[in-house]
């Protein structure tokens, strides 16, 4: 805890308490925004953490359906199956304001048909693993959403935690003791004043 270097009169004295207050003030804004992002955070953190379960279950079942269809199917027909993709996506984002953190929100429209090939000369489970991965791409598109809003959540609840704790161990204690120091300085001085003033008045006295 360090003093400021200030000058022990009354002017500063006043300023400083008025500092106080602000950051008194500031502190208990910043540690409620803190505790109203951590909580944010923990619930998207939960969100996501359960849809990206799903979504790896989900993703393990799409590749053995490839699998199957690539062993079922020449690899020179494969590749000109999906050489040419008949599916095309129109990604939209939004902002979305959490807690001061501007957080993104992605809305997929897909346009067009999964299947761009000639059927009879592909397999059944390639048209199953194509259909799998179609429907997961909105949802992959939104666990990376949430999971883009986790991170910079997580950078917002960092600075804050450094904010509150320079208030709350440098800042208010150097304003208290400054404060401190300048009311001892100026209670000596009263004090001084008080004992000349009487030595003046027992002098004036005396004669």
């Amino acid at each position: 805890m360090a003093r400021l270097n200030v000058n022990p009169n009354r002017m500063e004295l006043s300023r400083l308490k008025k500092r106080l207050v602000v950051a008194k003030r500031g502190h208990k804004l910043l540690k409620d925004k803190q505790d109203a992002l951590i909580k944010a955070f923990l619930e998207r953190a939960r969100e996501a953490k359960a849809l990206r379960e799903e979504l790896e279950s989900e993703l393990m079942a799409c590749y053995r359906s490839f699998l199957l269809a690539r062993a079922q199917t020449l690899p020179v027909m494969l590749e000109q199956a999906l050489m040419i993709s008949g599916t095309h996506c129109n990604i939209s984002v939004a902002r979305k304001n959490v807690m001061s953190v501007v957080v993104p929100e992605y809305t997929v429209e897909q346009e067009g048909e999964s299947f761009s090939y000639g059927l009879a000369t592909t397999q059944g489970s390639l048209d199953v693993a194509l259909e799998r991965f179609s429907i997961l791409l909105p949802r992959l598109i939104a666990l990376a959403a949430k999971e883009k809003a986790i991170r910079l959540m997580a950078s917002e609840i960092e600075k804050t935690r450094r904010r509150v704790n320079a208030l709350e161990h440098v800042m208010i204690p150097n304003f208290n003791e400054t404060i401190r120091y300048i009311t001892m300085k100026l209670d000596e001085q009263e004090r001084s004043t008080l004992s000349r003033l009487m030595k003046i008045k027992d002098i004036v006295r005396s004669h």
